[in-house]
């Protein structure tokens, strides 16, 4: 007994020819917008190379030039004088004030106060976003109205009572009186996951109830892992915003002990020296103390985008 096996059409084996990909059709309004787009761009990061232009340019020559929009007598020195590797002498022939500026010390000081009050806040604040959306107690909803509340009053009316508390508690220019304020709780960061617990389904947590779980077991077990990607958001924002903190510092330290970044930029910018300011170095020690923000948002700016339309688990 022969069997004939039928020969397999090319025709219907071979890959689909991948279709031509059609051209956007150029109209007056995709013209405007890209137009738009490309003038918001420019405005934006032109303060940014102006600044760098700057701190490349040498503060003699900036005054004989300072409309040029290339650095004007290329020099480093602003740099250089901003991590403190410039003698006394040279700093002051290229339009610096010779004082010794402690950077390492400022830069540690931020690192420290930044990434405490990150993980701390943000941990404290998940654990209290979590009773307010799955734990049932007298006056919950009454509580966090209050939260919200908090968000409205603008921060230049908390200054002078966080001031005097911590001026009897002892810890004015210390690191520990910087963070005090900000260090447990923030409206926003509650509100903020809140809503996402509130979207994860009960369901999983009540299976893991049952099995014998705890509720501060589901939390950290269930919980926490499924929450990763907006408290990951949270904390980025969390740690811009504790970086670029000005004003409470300025109270509060005095001296390069507790001094952060924020606040040496304006010790950097007083002691100008009399021929005037030493722009090349303050523009220098600005981008240096801004760096770390602009590379973390380069990094997550896709992960802050996504997270703030987040939805939980249904």
């Amino acid at each position: 007994m022969t069997t004939t096996t039928a020969a397999a059409d090319p025709a219907a084996t071979a890959p689909a020819p991948p279709e031509p990909r059609r051209r956007r059709r150029l109209t007056p309004g995709r013209v405007i917008a890209w137009i738009v787009m490309i003038v918001i761009l420019v405005v934006t990061l032109f303060p940014f190379y102006w600044m760098l232009r700057t701190a490349l340019s040498s503060n003699t020559a900036l005054a004989t030039d300072p409309t040029s929009l290339l650095p004007v007598g290329f020099s480093a020195g602003g740099f250089e004088r901003v991590f403190g590797l410039q003698s006394v002498e040279e700093a002051v022939a290229q339009g610096g004030s010779g004082a010794s500026i402690n950077f390492w010390r400022y830069l540690l000081n931020s690192v420290i106060v930044a990434t405490t009050i990150t993980v701390v806040q943000t941990f404290s604040c998940a654990m209290a976003a979590y009773a307010f959306s799955r734990l049932r107690w007298k006056g919950r909803d009454t509580v966090f109205l209050i939260f919200l509340g908090a968000m409205m009053i603008p921060q230049i009316f908390t200054l002078l009572p966080n001031f005097i508390l911590i001026k009897n508690l002892h810890l004015v220019d210390t690191l520990v009186g910087i963070m005090l304020p900000t260090l447990f709780i923030s409206p926003f960061a509650i509100f903020f996951l809140r809503q996402f617990f509130n979207n994860i389904s009960r369901e999983v947590e009540e299976a893991a109830l049952i099995d014998g779980a705890s509720k501060v077991r589901v939390f950290f077990t269930l919980i926490l892992p499924m929450a990763g990607a907006p408290m990951a958001t949270l904390a980025l924002l969390t740690y811009m915003t504790a970086w670029n903190e000005y004003f409470w510092a300025l109270m509060v330290s005095y001296t390069d002990s507790s001094r952060v970044l924020t606040v040496a930029l304006a010790v950097f910018r007083a002691q100008s020296p009399q021929s005037g300011t030493d722009w090349a170095g303050l523009m220098a020690a600005t981008l240096v103390a801004a760096a770390p923000m602009l590379i973390l948002f380069a990094v997550f700016a896709k992960r802050i985008v996504n997270s703030i339309g987040f939805s939980g688990i249904k």
